[in-house]
């Protein structure tokens, strides 16, 4: 069993899911139970004397099942504060996209819904053959950003996929679609300034990172020339049980301007420097984690708000029946920390994201592929 370890607090930051800022200084505990690293959290002021273990800290589960029957969740993301009050969607909504149809097919499913805690989804949005991917974001202008990797019968992928531009409504209004920049749209992370964003976007299908620089208005979005691919080199390839394997969880560090990017394939965490200036492909960047023993594939990626690293092992890569669908957190120098499964079953966990609730409460969510559910935890204050 591994040691249990108290880790430091933290000041505010600024994370990448919506850009929201933290309040509370952050602290994290890590307890062992049933010799299972499991990663606790729990919130305190700079000045309180005492640290609160929770365990097990609050939580809701929820369908990501809509009335279409769409299986297998891959995205999720927060709602932040700051979309308009007539948007469908409100600060503290959980959103998740869905990959297959009711079929069960690789890359047909076309619906993002907001979850309703014990109960089913609420669809967002539905389109048509689309396959939508870890790639999602809510910004604060109300607009929703999501990749798709469309298959023809589940194994054929109709390349390349594109970024699809939602309306605070839930209306298509604009499909980015560029080759050159945008080659199997997987996963993204977001620096979001109101009526300009910068969108990090992982392209599976040959292996880059791409910058797309957008100008957003009422009337909706505009990719900007200095959108280019930052990063580039890493390994993918087709997978017979996971479609497509390559780069795929990004999480930004806007304090260091530092770009991370969980590389499936090459089952290791790399950090891009100077990402949101860069003009053209600095290679994969500098390698910071590679782990066999806790590693299986990493997938989905955040950046926690004690600084570290959390991300969720798909298991295509170096798989391991005695730790399945395990959520890993580990520091941006590399360390080990705690890890947690989702579900029993390998192959389960993919999208996880931090961010607030309705009530600035918060939250850490992720979804199990498995069940085609998700788990959205409440990190209670210290001082309550």
């Amino acid at each position: 069993m591994e040691a249990s370890r108290s880790l430091s607090a933290f000041s505010s930051y600024t994370g990448f899911i919506g850009l929201a800022r933290v309040a509370p200084v952050i602290r994290f505990v890590r307890r062992t139970v049933c010799g299972t690293g499991l990663l606790a959290l729990s919130l305190g002021t700079a000045w309180a004397g005492a640290q609160e273990a929770i365990l097990p800290p609050q939580s809701v589960n929820a369908s990501t099942v809509p009335a279409n029957g769409d299986l297998n969740p891959y995205g999720i993301a927060f709602v932040p504060v700051g979309v308009p009050s007539w948007s469908t969607l409100q600060p503290g909504d959980v959103v998740v996209s869905n990959f297959n149809a009711q079929s069960n097919l690789q890359g047909t499913g076309t619906t993002i819904v907001k979850l309703v805690p014990n109960s089913n989804p609420v669809t967002f949005f539905e389109g048509h053959n689309l396959g939508l991917t870890t790639a999602l974001a809510v910004l604060r202008s109300g607009f929703v950003l999501v990749g798709n990797v469309p298959t023809t019968d589940g194994k054929t992928i109709v390349a390349p996929g594109s970024l699809l531009v939602i309306n605070p409504q839930g209306g298509l209004v604009k499909e980015l679609k560029d080759p050159n920049l945008l080659d199997g749209p997987w996963d993204l992370a977001v620096i979001d300034a109101g009526q300009f964003a910068r969108v990090f976007v992982s392209d599976v299908l040959n292996g880059t990172v791409a910058r797309i620089d957008l100008a957003i208005s009422a009337n909706g979005v505009q990719v900007l020339p200095s959108s280019t691919i930052i990063a580039s080199g890493y390994m993918h390839r087709s997978d017979p049980a996971a479609l497509v394997v390559g780069p795929t969880g990004l999480a930004y560090d806007a304090q260091h301007d530092v770009l991370y990017v969980a590389s499936t394939g090459d089952n290791a965490v790399f950090a891009v420097y100077g990402a949101a200036a860069a003009n053209h492909s600095g290679g994969v960047g500098r390698m910071i984690y590679q782990d066999n023993k806790h590693l299986h594939g990493p997938l989905a990626l955040a950046l926690a708000p004690n600084g570290h690293l959390v991300t969720a092992n798909g298991d295509a890569v170096n798989p391991d029946p005695q730790q399945p669908s395990e959520i890993v957190e580990f520091t941006v120098n590399g360390e080990f920390v705690a890890q947690m499964s989702v579900d029993p079953a390998q192959g389960s966990a993919f999208g996880l994201a931090f961010g607030f609730d309705s009530k600035h409460h918060l939250q850490f969510a992720a979804v199990d592929d498995t069940t085609n559910s998700a788990t959205v935890w409440t990190l209670r204050s210290d001082n309550h």
